[in-house]
């Protein structure tokens, strides 16, 4: 055990703060690279949210349904991120949107050199809404700049009201909580005002809005806060 710092691991500390150093220089490289990815979206613009949730909470469910219904209002164009297959984004292909595919490996996350690769092939028109629908993971994407101009974290009610608690750097990021599968709230033990607490008390700027991607409730307010998020205005 590290006599020092209590971590249960044998290192120098030499070594961990190399450790940290480099942590460092990856996430600094990673946002001037958001930067980058930010200015190329504003002057086309664009419009890109990064949707990140848990595996299961519903988020591919929710882009087929709003991609339908907004349908004509504006061009659309999603990133899909996963560990492997191209699963999600045949369902996303099979609405009409243009979609890339990134398979990250063993990876946990999107971020930003990815995301301008995925967005120079995807090729959006100008002035297009993009989702960046994230690899299923409440950590990692948290710490990832990719450039985006708003951040939406998707829970449901079958995962537990504390979840903001349990993941706080998640929710202490997200410009909108979606607490998804409300349909199913008469079949579960999920308090709505509690978590709508939890998520205030650990970002009190965040939005929260409850939805049904498959019944369709609320979804109105969802469409409203993309059409409130305008895109960034070049200059």
């Amino acid at each position: 055990m590290c006599a020092t710092c209590g971590c249960g691991e044998t290192h120098s500390h030499g070594s961990h703060r190399e450790t940290i150093t480099l942590e460092q220089r990856v996430l600094a490289k990673n946002d001037a690279l958001a930067e980058s990815n930010r200015a190329w979206l504003t002057e086309r613009g664009m419009l890109a949210v990064n949707l990140m949730s848990s595996p299961g909470a519903g988020k591919t469910t929710l882009l087929e349904r709003t991609i339908h219904e907004l349908a004509g209002s504006r061009p659309i164009a999603v990133i899909e991120g996963d560990q492997e297959t191209r699963l999600d984004a045949d369902r996303i292909r099979r609405t009409g949107s243009p979609v890339v595919q990134v398979n990250t490996g063993a990876g946990c996350h999107l971020d930003a050199a990815m995301t301008h690769d995925a967005l120079h092939r995807l090729e959006p028109a100008d002035g297009s809404l993009i989702f960046i629908e994230n690899v299923g993971n409440l950590v990692c994407p948290a710490l990832f700049d990719l450039g985006e101009s708003g951040k939406i974290v998707i829970i449901s009610v079958t995962e537990g009201t504390d979840k903001p608690l349990k993941y706080p750097h998640m929710f202490a990021v997200a410009d909108l909580v979606l607490i998804n599968k409300i349909d199913l709230l008469p079949y579960v033990d999920f308090d709505v005002d509690a978590c709508r607490g939890y998520v205030e008390s650990v970002n009190p700027r965040a939005r929260v809005l409850t939805v049904s991607a498959t019944r369709g409730d609320d979804l109105e307010s969802w469409y409203g806060w993309l059409a409130g998020r305008r895109a960034p205005v070049a200059g």
